[in-house]
C-alpha cells in the first residue's frame, strides 16, 4: 500500500491510557506495517494496536483521541498534526482497501468460498479448516498472529522488556534455534507455561525464568513447544476454534473478527499444552546438545519419556547455554 509505506516509521509523542482508571502515560507512537507501535520513552514496546481495527473518538477535533476497537477503555491522544494526518490517511487506505478489493481478488475469494460452501456437505469440519490454513498468505498469519498478541497482552500485561535481559534471551534463542528462530515473548501473568501462535512467536510464563535455579528448564520448555509450533500448525488451531463460519469468512474477506480473535487469546491462557512423542523431543535436546536432566525434574514426565531423555541426556556433553550474569538478568526481566 502506497499511502502506509509513505508514513512507515514516522514517530510522534503521545499520551496512552491502558484503561479508564490507568494513569496517563507520556509514549512514542510509530506506524508499522499492520499496526500503530506504542512504547515507553525508553522504546520498549507497551502494545500494538491493529490499523483496521482502530476508531476515532473525536472527528475533527484536536489533539485526536482514538481506541484500538470498539469496546474498550484504552486510549491514545495525538497532538501532533503531522502524526495525526499520517494515521487518517494510513486508517483511510486501510479501510478503502477492505471496502473495495480489486476485481481478482473478489473473483478469487468468492470462487473459493462457493467451492468452499458446496465441498462442506462432505468434508469434515477439521478438513476446511486444514484448506483454508494452507492457502492463507504468511503476511495475514503474522498480521493475524499480531493481533492475537495483543489480545493476550490486555489480559496478560504487556510482555516483559528490558535490555540486558532482553539480550540474554535473544542469545539462547538463537543458541536453540539457528534458523528459523522464533519471537519469544516472557509474560508477567496469567500463562502457566508456554503457548506459540500463527506468526512463529512463542510465549513463555515468567515463572519459568523466576522459578527454577537452570537456565536449562526454560531451554527444554521452548525446545518443547517449539517441537508443538512446527508440529501443529496453530493456524488450523485457530481456525478450528473459530468454527466454518469464520473460516468462510477468512475465505471470503481475507480478515477475522476481533470477537473470534479475542476468543481465541482467552482459550490459549489456559489451554494444556499438547503432548509430544518422547523420542521425537528426546532427539531434540540431542540435536542442540542440552541435558534434558533439570527439564525432566521440572515436568515430571511419564516413565517413556524419562527413559528417552536418560539416553538423550547420556551422549550429551553440555556446555552453558548463558554466563552466570546473563541468567541473573533473565530472571529479572519482569522486574520492576
Amino acid at each position: 500500500m502506497t499511502v502506509l509505506a509513505k508514513y512507515q516509521r514516522l514517530e510522534s509523542e503521545g499520551i496512552w491510557r491502558a484503561d479508564e482508571d490507568a494513569q496517563r502515560r507520556d509514549i512514542i507512537v510509530s506506524i508499522g506495517e499492520a499496526t500503530l507501535t506504542l512504547t515507553d520513552l525508553n522504546e520498549v514496546a507497551l502494545t500494538h494496536w491493529s490499523l483496521p481495527a482502530i476508531r476515532r473518538q473525536n472527528p475533527g477535533t484536536r489533539p485526536a483521541i482514538y481506541t484500538p476497537g470498539d469496546d474498550t477503555t484504552e486510549t491514545l491522544e495525538i497532538a501532533d498534526d503531522e502524526m495525526v494526518d499520517a494515521v487518517e490517511k494510513v486508517l483511510r487506505a486501510v479501510r478503502k482497501q477492505g471496502r473495495h478489493p480489486g476485481r481478482l481478488r473478489t473473483l478469487i475469494y468468492g470462487g473459493i468460498s462457493l467451492a468452499i460452501l458446496v465441498l462442506t456437505v462432505f468434508w469434515l469440519p477439521g478438513a476446511l479448516s486444514r484448506y483454508a490454513a494452507s492457502i492463507i498468505p504468511e503476511a495475514s498469519r503474522d498480521s493475524i498472529g499480531l493481533r492475537i498478541a495483543t489480545d493476550i497482552e490486555r489480559l496478560t500485561g504487556a510482555h516483559c522488556e528490558e535490555p540486558v535481559a532482553r539480550a540474554a534471551l535473544d542469545r539462547l534463542t538463537l543458541r536453540l534455534f539457528p534458523n528459523a528462530t522464533p519471537n519469544v515473548l516472557i509474560l508477567p501473568s496469567a500463562l502457566e507455561t508456554t503457548q506459540h501462535l500463527p506468526g512463529g512467536t512463542i510465549l513463555v510464563s515468567h515463572k519459568l525464568v523466576e522459578d527454577f535455579e537452570t537456565v536449562d528448564v526454560l531451554a527444554g520448555f521452548l525446545l518443547a513447544e517449539n517441537l508443538r509450533r512446527t508440529s501443529y500448525d496453530p493456524f488450523e488451531r485457530l481456525l478450528r476454534d473459530a468454527g466454518p463460519t469464520a473460516v468462510l469468512g477468512l475465505l471470503t474477506t481475507g480478515n477475522m473478527s476481533e470477537d473470534d480473535l479475542r476468543a481465541h487469546a482467552e482459550s490459549l491462557i489456559v489451554a494444556t499444552p499438547a503432548s509430544l512423542d518422547p523420542s521425537q523431543l528426546a532427539s531434540q535436546f540431542l540435536e542442540t546438545e542440552i541435558k534434558p536432566d533439570d527439564y525432566t525434574v521440572a515436568v515430571s514426565p511419564s516413565a517413556e519419556t524419562v527413559k528417552a531423555f536418560e539416553i538423550a541426556s547420556a551422549q550429551i556433553s553440555a556446555a552453558p547455554l548463558l554466563t552466570d550474569s546473563e541468567w541473573i538478568a533473565l530472571q529479572q526481566i519482569c522486574e520492576d
